[in-house]
């Protein structure tokens, strides 16, 4: 896939450019209507392959939960085997709580922990089909109302009677940078992960209360222009953190329903050290 393309559509789906104009372009560097219809349909996320793990897997509870009032749902996911266990918050990209974030939660789950997929668009009814829709809607969120209902996620798996009390929080995209933001926003986080996610400013990173995995790809350009003041304000003020870049991947390297940008390697990589951070900081 030509890089063109992909950096044409990342633009367009995080709202630089809008949708007439981006398919004007792509069909110009494409070499037509046709040509770009093709590509559009190439880059688009493919969610019937977005399912690693059954959601009617023998050794999963799934439901969806109502926490922190109303406006605030989620798809809850544990294993059936008792115990008490670390919790793991799942923030989604800019396309809502989508059949591909739904089988990141059943991951999260069957690697031992209460999984809770947060759908923050349950505030205007849910996620929507047409991701199109979704991306609007996201847009269209109250920044501070999102981080009361995560920090009402935080509290809901804090004290639920199968968590341990410690709460961590992973997020892809629009929800890494959530993850960002809920780190730094007193919700008694324990651990946060990023992935390439939207850097705090500066002047918020002393406000950081849980230590951070950070990963980014090496193309995507946009969010990297950014790390280097991020990391000199997280070294500055002491503040716990890993971060990694991956070469030669572009943003959304670890969605596996995006063929144009999913890259195994690095998201097997990724994942790994994912779970050993949350090992590391949700343990009890």
């Amino acid at each position: 896939m030509d890089q063109r393309f992909i950096d044409l559509y990342d633009a367009y789906t995080h709202g630089a450019i809008e949708r007439r104009a981006f398919f004007d372009r792509l069909a110009q560097v494409a070499g037509g209507v046709t040509a770009a219809s093709a590509l559009f349909a190439a880059l688009r996320n493919e969610y019937a392959v977005a399912e690693t793990v059954a959601e009617d897997d023998p050794r999963l509870v799934v439901e969806t939960v109502a926490y922190g009032g109303a406006g605030s749902s989620g798809y809850l996911v544990r294993t059936k085997d008792g115990g008490k266990r670390g919790a793991v918050i799942v923030i989604h990209e800019n396309r809502g709580l989508n059949a591909h974030i739904k089988d990141v939660t059943r991951r999260v789950a069957l690697d031992g922990y209460l999984a809770l997929g947060v759908d923050l668009l349950a505030v205007s009814g849910g996620t929507p089909a047409d991701e199109d829709q979704a991306r609007e809607a996201i847009g269209k969120l109250d920044a501070a109302d999102t981080l009361v209902k995560l920090k009402a996620a935080v509290v809901y798996l804090a004290a639920h009677e199968l968590g341990n009390g410690r709460v961590g929080a992973v997020g892809f995209c629009w929800g890494g940078g959530t993850v960002n933001r809920l780190a730094a926003a007193g919700a008694g986080l324990h651990a946060g992960v990023a992935y390439y996610g939207r850097t705090l400013p500066p002047a918020e990173v002393p406000q950081l209360a849980a230590p951070l995995l950070l990963h980014y790809a090496g193309k995507d350009e946009r969010i990297n222009a950014t790390i280097p003041e991020f990391e000199q304000a997280l070294k500055a003020a002491g503040k716990a953190y890993e971060l990694h870049v991956y070469d030669g991947v572009n943003h959304a390297f670890n969605n596996d329903t995006s063929a144009a940008r999913y890259d195994e390697a690095a998201a097997k990589l990724a994942w790994g050290r994912t779970l050993e951070f949350f090992k590391k900081h949700l343990a009890r």
